[in-house]
């Protein structure tokens, strides 16, 4: 997956509390954003979200 670079500016005050909660589930600012904003795409309905394999969950077919 390819990721776009932009420019966002925020507010001290709001830096700092997203900073605060970044830290307080343990990732950085940056993947908080990427977070938040992905949770929203998809409570929005306008991103799928990934389907996952579970390995341990297929059954053998013999």
């Amino acid at each position: 997956m390819n990721k776009k670079s932009f420019v966002l500016r925020i507010d001290e005050e709001m830096y700092q509390a997203l900073e605060k909660w970044a830290s307080d589930e343990f990732r950085s600012v940056n993947g908080q954003l990427e977070w938040i904003i992905h949770q929203q795409l998809k409570q929005s309905g306008r991103v799928k979200e990934k389907k996952t394999t579970n390995p341990a969950s297929k059954k053998n077919k013999t």
